[in-house]
């Protein structure tokens, strides 16, 4: 059997290594291009099965790469390769006649996942003597046994284990509740897994990573000529699931049209397809989860109640690592042995004292932070980094200068008095409200040696503001984009679209201005995902003033 060809298009070097063994390890026959120029002279040369194909690229875009490929006659599909910020660029690429995309970054699966899509039911044919076959079948087996096993010794998630038990050969709908990295996907499958439907498909969706429009013909597919570029029907996810189980992650991000189609499909088990005309039928099992108060988001309008009401059959809430203290050893040891293979010459066992620390921290990040700690530590095999790192009790993130809380306007900090406190003799580390033109400016001063006693100055004087220190924050944005349809034209609907847009622009500037702009902390206190922050902030057109503040 000929081993499927697939073309690799990045011209981050990095990215083709490892997209390259990554796929020639499955079987698949790679080659690289590192340019537009470079893969139009091979596709135009060669035969390829398979495109992967970047879309932020220097000189060539990857979209100009794609629409002169369609141009020439090139029908293999191709796989588009996009980050977060170029979502916009990855629907228009799918409009342009792309089969598929992935999001950057994503796991080994969600590649195997659109490579078979891409090809049908045509697998690559491996070359590998027997023996190894049969090493790495039984090597899998192992794996793929570790993965439903849940790691736990806790009470709590005893329960949900039974809980899961109980309701996986049922088709209800399953809600799983918890924070970030609690573990909400391992238990999706683990559903799947225990069910009569473990031999049909697991699809994952994340709706926080894609815009509606994109995350619309994502999930319920399109027809042939439905929109400019749609040179083929493509199946959604929904159908590819089914038989099987649909899960969708971050529910709590999905647009308020979106969640309205698929209540219908919850109710009536089928659909329409983007720009169709017959209904399709599918049987899927629906799983979703979140990380946000739904009931909350109900009151805000962010969500339906009668989406929620179909979708809170079952409800499994995931207590968070630090509620579970008695798991961390368990997950560690199962962390170490994973990635002490991976790596080879990992850390066969921890120290004494590196598994105290691991039971004292409190896990903000929870199971995926323990995760990412113990493969940190079989790669560079040095705990001492990992303690210093717990003992801090926190992270902040290296692009953002380390301020007070009162400096970055938290609310649950007071205001400061109408009184100025100067410094006597030196300066001190008090933030000083300084009264100027367009309201006032904080200051930061550097710490004096030995306590000196601050004097209060009258606050009607007017005090000089040193210009080194002034508050990096305090950049004018500019004005949010335009309207893409003329003020004149503008429907009842635009309008209100406008109108939502201005005002999650003001709140964002508003949460990221508490926050020193520490995205993160925005997207918690906003209750929402980061990755859907990071959207936001492109499409309203915010600006970071990090990247031009001077110091």
């Amino acid at each position: 059997m000929d081993r499927i060809a697939v073309l690799v298009v990045d011209d981050e070097e990095q990215v083709r290594t490892f997209l390259a063994e990554l796929l020639s390890s499955s079987g698949y026959q790679v080659r690289c291009a590192s340019s537009g120029s470079q893969a139009l002279e091979m596709l135009s040369g060669g035969s390829f099965d398979v495109v992967l194909l970047d879309v932020m690229m220097p000189e060539m875009s990857g979209l100009e790469v794609l629409r002169r490929y369609r141009a020439s006659g090139g029908g293999a599909p191709v796989i588009v390769l996009s980050a977060l910020s170029g979502a916009e660029d990855a629907m228009r690429a799918m409009k342009m006649g792309a089969s598929d995309y992935l999001s950057k970054p994503f796991s080994n699966d969600e590649l195997e996942d659109a490579m078979s899509r891409a090809q049908g039911n045509r697998m690559p044919a491996r070359q590998a003597p027997a023996g190894a076959q049969v090493a790495s079948t039984a090597a899998a087996k192992e794996d793929g046994g570790a993965e439903r096993v849940l790691i736990s010794h806790s009470a709590a998630m005893r329960r949900v284990r039974a809980l899961v038990e109980r309701i996986a050969d049922t088709d209800v709908p399953v809600l799983l509740l918890g924070e970030s990295g609690t573990g909400k996907e391992v238990i999706a499958r683990e559903v799947h897994a225990r069910s009569n439907r473990r031999n049909r498909p697991f699809i994952k969706v994340n709706c926080a990573a894609l815009p509606g429009e994109l995350l619309e013909s994502e999930l319920f597919g399109h027809e042939r000529g439905a929109f400019t570029g749609a040179t083929a029907e493509k199946p959604g996810k929904f159908e590819l699931a089914d038989q099987g189980t649909i899960f969708l992650d971050e529910i709590g991000e999905m647009a308020i049209r979106l969640q309205a189609k698929l209540l219908q499909v919850l109710q009536d088990e089928e659909f329409f397809r983007v720009g169709g005309k017959k209904s399709v039928r599918v049987d899927s099992r629906v799983v979703v989860a979140t990380n946000r108060d739904l009931e909350r988001e109900i009151e805000l309008g962010n969500f339906r109640e009668d989406l929620f009401y179909r979708l809170n059959v079952v409800a499994i809430r995931l207590p968070a690592l630090r509620e579970r203290p008695e798991d961390v050893v368990p997950l560690t040891d199962h962390f170490l042995k994973k990635y002490g293979r991976q790596y080879m010459s990992g850390v066969a066992e921890l120290p004494p004292e590196v598994l105290r620390a691991f039971t004292e921290y409190e896990w903000p990040g929870n199971v995926r932070e323990l995760e990412n700690m113990v493969r940190r530590l079989c790669v560079l095999k040095d705990p001492t980094l990992v303690l210093d790192e717990l003992r801090a009790g926190g992270r902040t993130p290296a692009s953002a200068p380390s301020l007070p809380t009162s400096y970055a306007g938290d609310g649950d900090v007071d205001p400061p008095a109408p009184t100025l406190r100067m410094p006597a003799a030196g300066p001190a580390t008090t933030p000083v409200s300084v009264a100027g033109v367009g309201g006032s400016v904080q200051v930061l001063e550097m710490p004096a040696r030995g306590n000196v006693p601050p004097t209060e100055v009258p606050a009607n004087q007017v005090v000089p503001a040193p210009v080194r220190y002034a508050n990096p924050f305090d950049v004018p944005q500019p004005p949010p984009p335009p309207s893409t349809v003329p003020e004149g034209e503008m429907s009842l609907k635009d309008i209100g679209k406008r109108a939502a847009m201005l005002a999650e622009r003001e709140a964002i500037l508003a949460m990221l201005q508490r926050t020193a702009w520490n995205k993160r902390r925005a997207a918690g206190k906003l209750r929402i995902s980061y990755k859907a922050l990071l959207y936001k902030i492109k499409e309203c057109g915010i600006v970071d003033p990090r990247a031009s503040a001077e110091f």
